[in-house]
């Protein structure tokens, strides 16, 4: 039996198992927000945050060999072409990213983190850490390090949803 077959939790604890599931989206809308508050050295920026996303996303294509474009960019941020362009013009021209001409067609035009790029993304990295630590210094270690074991296991299962821009809903072949 899977989780997803798995019938729904009778009695009273169902209400509450309920509510605190429901939580999860209000949650996530505020964990970016409020985590970009904690004191972190050297402090976050304004423009910090769509730079880490951009890198990121360039950062974990290369990762699993994929060329990122201005138009996946945008696919991956659900957003217009237009305002993917703007933030990849930003890293561009703070010496983030470099434009080249895809290994696989040379007609597109790809992305590519620069060392420059590759240094911001890992003070990006230790300034979440950093967040991290200061956020829960309170906690037991084991709580701490319980949370951190199932947002990983989190984040990895993210890697069965469908590519953006395209494919299957995650409701199909429920």
């Amino acid at each position: 039996m899977t989780d997803t077959d798995a019938s729904p939790p009778q009695g009273p604890d169902r209400g509450r198992d309920q509510d605190l599931l429901d939580a999860v989206g209000v949650a996530f809308t505020r964990l970016r927000r409020r985590t970009m508050q904690a004191p972190v050295d050297p402090p976050s920026g304004p423009k910090d945050l769509k730079r880490n996303l951009v890198l990121n996303i360039v950062d974990e294509a290369a990762e699993t060999g994929t060329e990122m474009t201005v138009g996946g960019l945008a696919e991956h941020l659900l957003v217009d072409p237009s305002v993917a362009s703007r933030m990849v013009s930003d890293c561009i021209s703070h010496g983030y990213l470099v434009r080249a001409a895809s290994q696989q067609d040379g007609r597109r035009t790809v992305l590519h983190l620069t060392e420059e790029g590759v240094a911001l993304l890992s003070r990006f990295r230790h300034q979440q850490r950093q967040a991290f630590e200061f956020i829960t210094r309170d906690w037991p270690e084991a709580e701490r390090l319980e949370f951190v074991r199932l947002l990983l296991k989190y984040t990895d299962s993210t890697a069965r949803l469908p590519p953006p821009g395209g494919g299957a809903s995650p409701r199909q072949g429920a």
